[in-house]
């Protein structure tokens, strides 16, 4: 059997599958043939319903919350091994649905997946509180509770790793879920929902509406039986998540769009910064809220690099997901490849020089763009101030240490930014000075679920990964005894 016949493709609301209330199914399409690969149930508003309701009954029944948080955390031990039982399944999934090479689906994708709740699996047993010392004569201690039902929403480009990032704190808090996944990308959720339920997370306390954001993400939204929001995406449609959540008063964390700058001194190792700017910029297709699209240069070495980049670049391996020497696969849909090629064309316009890329990639019908440089763009380019969102990079002068950091600050994002540098009081001073919530230094996107990671500006607040997305996911209670 086929991963496809295998996932049922329907809903999954309190530990059933289920069709959607009025029969309608949306089609899943292969980004890189540009065919239908299935079709899924397309949750409405009466579906959200169900699945809130069967989320909230079970958190109330306490069969979930009412677990010690080490019961909790042994069941989170288990999704972790059923998702490595099951890597090629879900890697040739996570490929099929978003395009990705399943090399990278294998190495990245499922390993982190797995990490996620094996992370969050060990923080379930150590939620405490803290004994208070007041002038008071009685014993204050506070102690951290589940907030209810989580709606965890996700976008299209790691589905797999952002579910976990949700679902595996939620969990581990004693919370229960709905998961709305991105309507491009949703057959690694239905999958993980099986493997929840296999590894003895009880029926309602995980549930999966499949559907769009304007209909199921929407209700979702506004379902007054949804205690808290956990939201990846646009900046855009963060703020109408954060506006709908504000009107009933429901806390919100939003991880939303980036537009990294990755900074190169003079003194940098140029051999190891050209892999960490190529990474930056063509890992998972550019499709990386934290990929580096903006490349900021030390003049000395501009015209070095830039030769570097117009050899290398061209051969980084762009191709079919399922060649495990693939590196750079197709763009999630024919919607975000035609955003790709309006920002390139406005570049032309602009007079940026195309040093290498700027066209489409005629493929088995799929949706491919070259890996892209551009260069000679003023700073108040849109192509460099907003977020492409694909295999493109901009590339800037810069002469002083000021002048960098004033141009990696200078856009409203602040999700991601990086140092190649080998002074390391510099790589400090500046690192201090980058309004982003995650430096990386002399590479790119070193990420594990100890660290966490967030936005400032326009892309977003909180935390997740870390103890501190636990935060997220919990209320603090203060009690208060009398010792009269």
């Amino acid at each position: 059997m086929s991963p496809i016949e295998i996932e049922p493709g329907r809903l999954f609301v309190g530990g059933q599958w289920r069709e959607a209330a009025d029969g309608a199914r949306t089609e899943v399409i292969d980004p890189s043939r540009g065919t239908v690969v299935t079709t899924v149930a397309e949750a409405g508003a009466a579906d959200v319903d169900t699945a809130v309701r069967a989320a909230r009954e079970a958190f109330d029944a306490g069969t979930w919350s009412g677990l010690s948080g080490r019961e909790r955390g042994r069941i989170l031990y288990k999704v972790a091994g059923l998702i490595r039982e099951n890597a090629d399944e879900l890697a040739r999934l996570e490929s099929l649905d978003v395009g990705k090479p399943i090399s990278l689906c294998q190495a990245v994708d499922i390993t982190n997946a797995a990490n996620d709740y094996e992370h969050f699996a060990a923080l379930a047993h150590s939620l405490d509180g803290a004994v208070r010392d007041t002038p008071m004569n009685a014993l204050a201690y506070t102690k951290r509770e589940p907030l209810g039902v989580v709606a965890a929403i996700t976008p299209f480009n790691f589905p797999l790793i952002l579910a976990g990032s949700k679902i595996g704190p939620a969990l581990a808090a004693g919370n229960t879920v709905v998961h709305k996944p991105a309507d491009e990308t949703p057959l690694s959720a239905l999958y993980m929902a099986g493997l929840l339920q296999k590894a003895g997370v009880p029926d309602g306390v995980v549930n999966v509406v499949t559907g769009t954001g304007p209909v199921a993400g929407d209700a979702l939204l506004r379902h007054r039986g949804v205690d808290k929001v956990a939201f990846t995406g646009s900046t855009a449609i963060g703020r109408h998540v954060a506006a709908t959540a504000g009107e009933a008063l429901k806390p919100v964390t939003m991880e939303l769009g980036g537009n990294a700058a990755n900074v190169v001194f003079e003194d940098a190792d140029l051999e190891k910064a050209v892999g960490a700017i190529i990474k930056a910029f063509v890992f998972n297709t550019g499709q990386f809220c934290m990929g580096g699209p903006r490349l900021l240069v030390a003049r000395p070495v501009y015209a070095t690099l830039l030769g570097i980049l117009a050899d290398a670049v061209p051969g980084v391996p762009v191709g079919d997901p399922r060649d495990p020497g693939t590196v750079v696969g197709p763009m999630a849909g024919e919607k975000h490849l035609k955003k790709v090629e309006e920002y390139v064309e406005l570049a032309r316009k602009e007079g940026g020089r195309i040093v290498c890329g700027g066209e489409r990639l005629d493929l088995d019908g799929g949706f491919y763009y070259r890996p892209t440089v551009i260069a000679d763009l003023s700073n108040d380019s849109r192509v460099v101030q907003e977020e492409i969102f694909g295999p493109v990079l901009t590339v800037q002068p810069f002469d002083t240490e000021d002048e960098a950091v004033e141009l990696a600050n200078s856009t409203p994002y602040g999700l991601a930014s990086g140092v190649q540098t080998t002074n390391l009081a510099r790589a400090h001073r500046v690192a201090d000075r980058l309004q982003a919530g995650i430096v990386w230094v002399n590479d790119w996107a070193m990420l594990d679920p100890a660290v966490p990671f967030g936005g400032v500006k326009d892309s977003g607040y909180g935390r997740e990964y870390g103890p501190e997305a636990l935060d997220a996911y919990t209320k603090v209670k203060s009690v208060v005894v009398s010792l009269d």
